[in-house]
């Protein structure tokens, strides 16, 4: 039996219309930045409380709204951007749905006050559920201020959706940094929780990039620049030297509005064939400037879709331009990047000539005494890894029994990735880096549960330089890794990290490359706690790599360390470490 057909009342509708464009607190802070930007302001301020669920506030010094305009402004289909179908192809603003204002204010409690150049006093409205509560008159400067209060306070299942604050404001920050990056000749402020995020002034697109992620990251950009009668591109890449194996610094532009499109990312990964290692991606920061006829930006409610009319040609002539860009500048692939440097010929050694090696006899050698080995090699090193005893006077010894000196294990690597080893049950092989993650986490989690975690004091503290979204990250975490044995001193600014003390489980030699990836999205992972968390985070950066050559010590030491940890078989993120061939396997395979 069919139900009958009727229309939805106007607040379901507009709540459904929300869902659509407003997912989180992010989207809120998107959709207000654009409007102040189509506005004309030279001046955003972004002020967000509880990660924009308590709070989103955006003031511009734009052309704000009219009187009689203000209350028309929450309507649904409501905009001051187009007039006919035909205006939708030829764009030339952010805005034009006329859905984001009645969106926002289906499901939060708005406060606007907003006044032009003609008006003396601006107009201040308040709204909840799209009713109007209030207009009133009041004193305030040119532009708009538009607040955002208690995000999807009428819809509680949407808001239980919502993750932790730290995950809702990296979002913010994403989208704060997609619309700076587009405008650098626009300043932007972004206050969170009372606490200053970022004060970037107006300035060119390097130096705005910089001021955002680092001033590490100016060393690394490469410019492009092609002018076509499909588009005209400008930007930056990243060397290779700078790729990740996140995709947190791809960026595209089109006509000033941020987009995402797999395919010119493809395009982007074409010219970079040759140069990157596996797993790893580009960096880009490219701002294409396409005529609005030839594109269509509706496909999307977010607008962050867009297809063009010519893809094919768009693709070549990107592609050719960021080649054309690494050729200049001299970008050019290593050979190998699997080339062990190790094996390199010593630069005080190229010009000698090679010698013979001696052979010395041991004359003191009888195959035919028990306690005489099968092979011996003068080399201490090599004997340690390939050396076997006799069967029959062989005395392997259990290194599940905790009572043994780690120099007693006999033990070789194999493959550069693997450890081996003879046990009583059969062979077991031990993958190095998962087995070295497993030790690593389980000490840095046992120091957690020490009063006083020993640490190494530094001569010279070690200064980090930070952006201000790795600032928030290193905030949320600052007393978990002081727990672990790290020492910090902030400088006034905030922007600078003194390091005075590190826990003695670390080399100091290694903090570059720790912290750079400690504040990577890719070396970021869930956990049951914080603590478990850095800690995975952690072991993650630190542990051995595969492809990495180990003397016989190493090779002991990191097997006595790994069956004296808890779990054994497992790595922190619930790898297999090792597998024991027993001897029935073996046979098999002989046989």
């Amino acid at each position: 039996m069919s139900e009958k057909i009727t229309l939805l009342p106007d607040h379901v509708a507009n709540q459904i219309a929300a869902g659509e464009v407003i997912q989180r607190p992010s989207s809120i802070v998107k959709e207000l930045m654009e409007n102040a930007i189509d506005a004309g302001a030279t001046n955003i301020n972004l002020i967000v409380k509880d990660a924009g669920k308590t709070l989103v506030q955006v003031i511009d010094n734009g052309n704000g709204i009219p009187h009689n305009d203000l209350s028309l402004a929450f309507q649904r289909h409501a905009t001051s951007k187009i007039k006919t179908a035909e205006d939708l192809f030829s764009l030339k603003t952010k805005g034009f749905r006329g859905e984001a204002l009645a969106s926002i204010s289906a499901i939060s409690h708005i406060y606007m006050v907003s006044r032009t150049s003609k008006d003396s006093m601006a107009k201040f409205i308040k709204i909840a559920g799209n009713k109007i509560e209030n207009e009133d008159f009041k004193v305030a400067p040119l532009g708009t201020s538009f607040s955002v209060k208690n995000l999807f306070y009428n819809i509680p299942a949407r808001r239980n959706f919502l993750k932790s604050d730290s995950v809702e404001l990296r979002h913010i920050i994403d989208e704060f940094n997609r619309v700076a990056i587009a405008h650098p000749n626009i300043n932007f402020s972004f206050i969170q929780n009372k606490k200053e995020v970022f004060d970037l002034k107006k300035t060119n697109l390097r130096k705005r990039i910089s001021s955002i992620f680092g001033s590490k990251v100016s060393s690394l950009l490469v410019p492009i620049q092609e002018n076509t009668p499909v588009a005209k591109i400008s930007g930056f890449i990243i060397k290779p030297s700078g790729s990740r194996k996140s995709r947190g610094q791809q960026f595209f532009f089109v006509n000033n509005r941020y987009i995402r499109s797999p395919f010119l990312n493809h395009s982007v990964n074409s010219a970079f064939e040759g140069l990157l290692s596996s797993g790893y991606h580009p960096g880009y920061f490219i701002i294409l400037e396409v005529n609005p006829n030839k594109i269509d930006v509706n496909i999307h409610p977010t607008k962050t879709e867009i297809k063009f009319e010519d893809e094919q040609s768009l693709y070549s002539i990107l592609r050719s331009t960021i080649k054309h860009s690494l050729g200049i500048f001299q970008v050019t692939p290593t050979l190998d990047f699997d080339r062990d440097s190790s094996m390199d010929t010593p630069y005080s050694y190229k010009e000698k000539t090679p010698s013979s090696p001696t052979i010395s006899v041991n004359s003191s050698f009888n195959p035919f005494k028990e306690d005489s080995n099968i092979y011996s090699i003068d080399s201490k090193e090599s004997k340690s890894q390939i050396e076997f005893e006799s069967e029959s006077t062989q005395s392997v010894i259990d290194i599940l029994d905790f009572d043994f000196n780690p120099k007693q294990i006999k033990v070789f690597q194999l493959f550069k990735k693997y450890l081996v080893t003879a046990l009583p049950s059969g062979l077991m092989i031990i993958n190095q880096n998962r087995a070295h993650q497993r030790v690593l986490y389980e000490k840095l989690l046992t120091n957690l549960s020490l009063e006083k975690t020993p640490s190494q004091s530094l001569l010279f503290p070690y200064k980090i330089s930070i952006s201000p979204k790795n600032l928030i990250y290193f905030f949320e975490n600052k007393t978990v890794l002081e727990a672990m044995g790290f020492e910090f001193k902030l400088e006034k600014d905030s922007k600078v990290i003194n390091l005075t003390a590190i826990p003695i489980l670390f080399d100091k030699n290694q903090l570059d490359h720790l912290f750079d990836k400690f504040f990577s999205d890719e070396y970021r992972f869930d956990g049951f706690s914080k603590a478990d968390a850095i800690s995975k985070q952690l072991c993650k950066v630190l542990a051995i790599s595969n492809g990495k050559s180990l003397n016989i010590e190493e090779q002991q030491e990191l097997l006595a360390s790994l069956f004296t940890c808890k779990e054994k078989n497992l790595s922190p993120f619930n790898r297999p470490i090792l597998v024991n061939l027993d001897p029935t396997e073996i046979d098999k395979k002989i046989n």
